[in-house]
């Protein structure tokens, strides 16, 4: 027999107050509640209980069995329910990679409320533009913008990351402003390189599908320092709205082909296919979707 459930068992014989009553307490029969008892008692070499007829009492040694097995069950069931509440409550470190753009800009704001609410999380933050493996590099949650390849990994959709076109004033006021996407060839254009270039820029207006090939004499792998080379006059960038907007509400850049709409991006929440959906996991995602969802 299991000695937990004698345990248990037996210190329901002395609550009870008899074999019959922890019987059908324990859904078991009364001679069976006897031998979960003497069982105890063999394996111990004492007696636990003087039986009489009429009723059973506890000997000495009983009592303070009684009492020790007690606090056993008890400390067992706090570690049974500290478990249960580990499942339920969000806690522990959260690895989370993003775009540096993203995640300094817009991302960083999100997780603060994210904490805030779920204090017994830690996140911890990567920001890379490369497509990073969330398995091999052991991520739990990734931020990516672009087309996402066939693979393994659970997408939820977010907004589409929204760009626009910018130019400084005094670039403009020296090289003139285009009306078109055409006449971006004519004009020194700041694109984003990282393992490709994105130097084909995409356009739609009246006539359909615009695709502009640019050319310039700056390029970068990170959108500030696009940013600052706009700032300085050095040409036309096309960047997320979140990396510009104070700029443009200055009126330190000046924004470009409004009459055109632009390629925006895709963007999703991943989280690989073969992980444990944890209670940090879950919040997380479900908090991102909450304000960047479609």
């Amino acid at each position: 027999m299991d000695k937990l459930n004698s345990m248990q068992i037996f210190v329901r014989v002395v609550e009870k107050g008899g074999f019959s009553a922890a019987a059908e307490v324990s859904g078991i029969s009364p001679t069976m509640v006897g031998k979960h008892v003497r069982q105890l008692e063999e394996e111990l070499g004492v007696r636990l209980l003087n039986r009489t007829t009429r009723r059973q009492s506890l000997t000495e040694i009983g009592q303070h069995y009684f009492e020790r097995c007690k606090q056993a069950l008890l400390e067992i069931e706090a570690a049974d329910a500290s478990v249960k509440e580990m499942q339920l409550v969000p806690r522990g470190v959260l690895r989370v990679t993003a775009p540096v753009t993203f995640g300094s800009l817009v991302l960083t704001d999100v997780i603060a409320e994210y904490l805030s609410q779920y204090p017994e999380v830690e996140l911890d933050l990567s920001l890379n533009d490369r497509a990073v493996d969330l398995i091999e590099e052991g991520f739990e949650v990734a931020i990516r913008i672009g087309d996402l390849p066939d693979s393994s990994l659970i997408a939820r959709p977010l907004q589409p990351y929204r760009v626009v076109v910018c130019a400084a004033p005094a670039y403009l006021e020296k090289y003139g402003r285009p009306q078109t996407p055409q006449q971006l060839s004519d004009h020194n254009c700041l694109y984003f390189v990282h393992v490709t270039s994105n130097n084909r820029w995409q356009f739609f207006g009246s006539a359909g599908k615009e695709i502009i090939e640019v050319r310039g004499s700056f390029r970068a792998n990170n959108g500030w320092a696009l940013r600052t080379a706009a700032l300085n006059g050095i040409g036309i960038i096309m960047q997320p709205e979140t990396l510009l907007a104070e700029e443009i509400a200055a009126g330190r850049l000046v924004r470009l082909l409004e009459n055109y709409e632009l390629s925006h991006r895709p963007m999703h929440v991943l989280m690989a296919s073969n992980r444990k959906t944890t209670p940090k996991l879950k919040t997380f995602v479900e908090f991102v979707v909450g304000r960047f969802g479609a």
